[in-house]
C-alpha cells in the first residue's frame, strides 16, 4: 500500500515534482515519447490515491483539491498534468458506471497495487466490435484511438459497441496486459507529445461479465452522465495550467533579461515600455477571468457530486452549462495568452532551445478535444431558450 496525502501533503509533492519536471520539461516535449521516468515518480509520489475515498484507503480529496494539482501540474508540464488527469478521470468513470462491488474493488486495487490508470473510451468512432459469448463474457476486436495513457498504464477502461442491432455501447475495466491488447507508439502531433495518445488495438480480448460496467452503465442516469461534466472541468484546468505557466515564464524572462526599450521608446527601460506593459496587463486579465470561471466550476462540481444519484436531469444540465462557460473561457483566453505572450518575449525568445512555442502547441492540441463551437451554442440556447444539453460522451 502506497503514501495516504492530506491535501496539503500533496500540494507540497506536487511542488517538489514539478520542480523536477520542469529541468528537462522542453527537451522531453521535443522527443515525445513515454516519460517513463516521469510516470514512476508519480507512482511513488503518493497521488495517485487522492481521489479515492479513505474508506478504501485513499486520501479522499474534494474535486476542487484534485484539480488544484492538476492545474499546478499543467503550469510546468501539460502532458503530465494530462496523464494523471486522465489517470483520475478513469477512477471517476468506474464510480459512475459500475456497481459499488465493482468500483470498490478497484479503487481498492489501485490503492494496494499502485495501479496508473488509463484510456480507450474515445467514443468518436464506434469501431470496436464486443460479441457476447454463452457465458457472459465478450470478444473485443477493433481499434481506438486517442488511447491516453495507455502505454505504462496498469489498468483500462475501454468502450465497444456489442454486436446487436441496436449496437449497445459498452464500457469495461480490464488490466492492461490482457491477453490481445496492443499498444502503438504511434502519437507524433505538435502537442500532448508525452501524452502517448496514439492506437491501441484488441484482438480478440476476452472481457469477463464481472469487468463490464453495466450498473448503472454509461449515460444511463443523471449522476451517470457527469462523466463527460468532469471531462470539461479537467480540461478547463489543464487549458489554464497552460496559459498560467506560459505567462508566469514570459514574465519571468521579461523580469531577468539584459535588453534595451525598442529605439522610437521614451522609456528607461525595457522594463518600463508601455506597450510591453500593456500587453503583460491584457493578458493577466484575461487569465484572472479565466481562472475565477474555472474556479466557481470546481466548486459546483463538488456540489454535483456530492448530490450523488439524487442530481436531477435539469441540475445536470445547468451544470453543463456553467462548465461550458468554463471552458470558452480557457480555450479563448488560454490560446489569447500562449500566442500573445511573444509580443512580450521579442524576436530572441522564438529560439528553439528556449521551448516557448510548446505552451500553444500543447494548447492548441488539447483544445480540439471537442469543439467549443457547440459550446457557445449551447450557452446560446440556454439564455435565450432556458435550453440545457442532452447529455453525451463530450456534453
Amino acid at each position: 500500500m502506497g503514501k495516504v496525502l492530506t491535501y496539503e501533503e500533496a500540494l507540497s509533492v506536487t511542488k517538489t515534482l514539478t520542480a523536477q519536471f520542469a529541468k528537462n520539461a522542453p527537451e522531453r516535449d521535443i522527443a515525445g515519447g513515454t516519460p517513463k521516468k516521469e510516470r514512476d515518480l508519480i507512482r511513488q509520489s503518493g497521488l495517485l490515491t487522492l481521489f479515492i475515498p479513505k474508506e478504501f484507503g485513499g486520501s479522499g480529496v474534494s474535486w476542487v483539491q484534485l484539480l488544484d494539482v492538476i492545474y499546478n501540474i499543467a503550469r510546468v508540464d501539460s502532458s503530465l498534468a494530462h496523464l494523471y488527469a486522465f489517470h483520475n478521470y478513469q477512477l471517476a468513470t468506474v464510480r459512475l458506471y459500475g456497481a459499488k462491488e465493482q468500483w470498490s474493488a478497484l479503487f481498492k486495487g489501485t490503492v494496494e497495487n499502485g495501479w496508473f490508470w488509463g484510456n480507450a473510451l474515445n467514443q468518436i468512432r464506434k469501431d470496436v466490435i464486443a460479441q457476447k459469448q454463452a457465458d457472459g463474457s465478450y470478444i473485443w476486436n477493433g481499434t481506438k484511438n486517442f488511447a491516453t495513457g495507455a502505454t505504462d498504464s496498469d489498468y483500462l477502461t475501454i468502450t465497444g459497441s456489442e454486436d446487436t442491432f441496436e449496437g449497445k455501447t459498452l464500457v469495461a475495466a480490464i488490466p492492461t496486459k490482457r491477453d490481445g491488447v496492443t499498444i502503438n507508439s504511434d502519437w507524433d502531433n505538435i502537442g500532448q507529445r508525452q501524452t502517448d495518445s496514439g492506437t491501441l488495438v484488441f484482438k480478440n480480448v476476452k472481457v469477463l461479465r464481472d469487468e463490464v460496467l453495466s450498473d448503472p452503465g454509461p449515460l444511463s442516469t443523471p449522476f451517470s452522465t457527469a462523466r463527460s461534466l468532469i471531462g470539461q472541468s479537467v480540461f478547463s484546468n489543464i487549458f489554464l495550467g497552460i496559459a498560467q505557466g506560459a505567462y508566469e515564464e514570459a514574465v519571468k524572462y521579461v523580469r531577468e533579461k539584459e535588453s534595451k526599450p525598442w529605439l522610437s521608446s521614451l522609456a528607461p527601460s525595457a522594463q518600463k515600455d508601455p506597450y510591453l506593459l500593456r500587453h503583460i496587463g491584457e493578458l493577466y486579465v484575461k487569465l484572472e477571468s479565466a481562472k475565477l470561471l474555472t474556479q466557481r466550476v470546481n466548486t459546483l462540481l463538488d456540489e454535483l457530486w456530492q448530490k450523488g444519484e439524487k442530481l436531477t436531469a435539469r441540475e445536470r444540465g445547468e451544470f453543463a452549462v456553467e462548465a461550458a462557460v468554463a471552458r470558452i473561457a480557457a480555450t479563448q483566453n488560454g490560446l489569447d495568452v500562449t500566442s500573445r505572450i511573444f509580443e512580450i518575449l521579442g524576436s530572441r525568445a522564438t529560439t528553439k532551445a528556449l521551448g516557448f512555442d510548446r505552451f500553444w502547441r500543447n494548447l492548441r492540441t488539447q483544445t480540439l478535444h471537442d469543439p467549443i463551437d457547440y459550446k457557445i451554442l449551447a450557452v446560446g440556447d440556454f439564455v435565450l431558450n432556458n435550453d440545457v444539453p442532452s447529455p453525451t460522451f463530450y456534453s
